[in-house]
């Protein structure tokens, strides 16, 4: 479809193929499919009928897949159960016993758990380096190294990453790549289009958008998604269609909330920088010309009283994740974060002072002068 991006999240639903007409694709919430006979039955393993048990496959689950993956550029998709799982089935359809792989440092913390330790039981090794130096990234690529991992915008502190020449290290070495782009959404970046081989997504944050469903999703090439669309299945990784259903349905407003939501987190950061009471304000220079997307972290001085300041957030949310339509916060340190070694957390900055600012479609104007007032409240 040669539209833009706006108009092409809004038309993402399935072409019905029955006598009934469906504006919206219908929820299949059915654990299987039936047949009038055995051939029929049997055309399923032939390849000429798509569905057999919800587990392998189901209507709203592909919809999803799709969307995404049209809304990358990339060719191929399948939807998962949850962020975490799409990044495990996109690991494992590149990655085997024995191999390795070399990630990003300042990873979201759950991601680092899942590389540094799950994935050993898989025989699988990881080396984490500082991304941002190329000249680290090569000498920690081996003759096993089989997969680059990292994020566009990083999880907490915003660092953009340099996609391009990722690419081009991965390109020398013949290493697949994998990003994860769940902060900038397909809205503000397109990893795949620049030369990425994976793209994953939890659907759960920006995709989904309105907090009410947990869903992942793994877009790129058609041969490495097809693998891992086989992890997915007899791993159990699969998302219900209900779930799915939700994502699509919120997948439409996508444009619509990260266009706001970028506006307001640029007036917030602007805001904060300006308060003496704020050590450090975290805000990408550059992620794309539509904007820098909707989070904002932030390192309260010395003279402010973590607790106070939490406390005293008025209708602000204190949760442990981001991307919904109201602004909230989490505390990294106590939730993404805190599995991550000591050294580990002192290196990349997270402290007891450190706040993640998830910002929403509310006025701007409301937004700063609440938090205007926390900090203030916790002097």
């Amino acid at each position: 479809m040669d539209v833009s991006f706006d108009t092409k999240v809004v038309h993402n639903s399935l072409k019905n193929t029955n006598s009934i007409h469906s504006k919206t694709t219908p929820i299949y919430q059915t654990t299987a499919f039936t047949f009038s006979s055995l051939e029929e039955l049997e055309g399923f393993y032939q390849g000429k009928s798509p569905y057999l048990y919800s587990r392998t496959g189901n209507p709203n689950t592909d919809e999803l897949g799709q969307a995404v993956a049209a809304l990358e550029g990339a060719p191929a998709g399948v939807a998962t159960s949850s962020g975490l799982s799409a990044i495990l089935a996109g690991i494992l359809s590149v990655a085997k016993a024995g191999d390795h792989v070399v990630a990003a440092e300042d990873l979201y913390g759950g991601t680092y758990h899942l590389l540094k330790e799950e994935l050993k039981q898989f025989g699988i090794e990881t080396t984490f380096v500082p991304f941002e130096n190329s000249a680290q990234v090569k000498n920690a690529i081996q003759k096993n190294t089989t997969l680059l991992y990292t994020e566009t915008v990083t999880n907490p502190f915003l660092r953009v990453e340099n996609i391009g020449k990722l690419v081009e290290i991965a390109k020398e070495k013949s290493i697949i790549t994998m990003v994860d782009n769940t902060f900038a959404s397909p809205y503000l970046k397109q990893p795949y289009l620049e030369g990425v081989n994976l793209v994953v997504h939890s659907a759960t944050k920006y995709l989904g958008g309105h907090s009410d469903v947990t869903a992942g999703v793994l877009v790129g090439h058609t041969d490495i998604v097809k693998k891992a669309r086989e992890k997915v299945v007899n791993l159990g990784a699969n998302l219900s269609p209900f779930e799915a259903w939700l994502a699509c349905r919120g997948l439409k407003t996508l444009a619509l909330r990260m266009e706001r939501q970028a506006l307001n987190a640029k007036e917030l950061a602007h805001a904060l920088n300006a308060n003496p009471s704020v050590k450090k304000v975290y805000y990408p220079e550059y992620v794309s010309e539509k904007g820098n997307g909707a989070i904002v972290t932030i390192e309260l001085g010395e003279n402010c009283d973590i607790s106070r300041f939490f406390s005293s957030l008025g209708w602000v949310k204190i949760v442990p994740t981001l991307a919904g339509v109201e602004t909230t916060v989490s505390y990294p340190l106590g939730t993404s974060h805190r599995a991550l070694p000591p050294e580990l957390q002192d290196k990349i900055g997270i402290n007891k002072q450190v706040v993640r600012i998830s910002i929403g479609i509310e006025s701007a104007s409301d937004i700063i002068k609440q938090f205007e007032q926390a900090i203030q409240a916790s002097l």
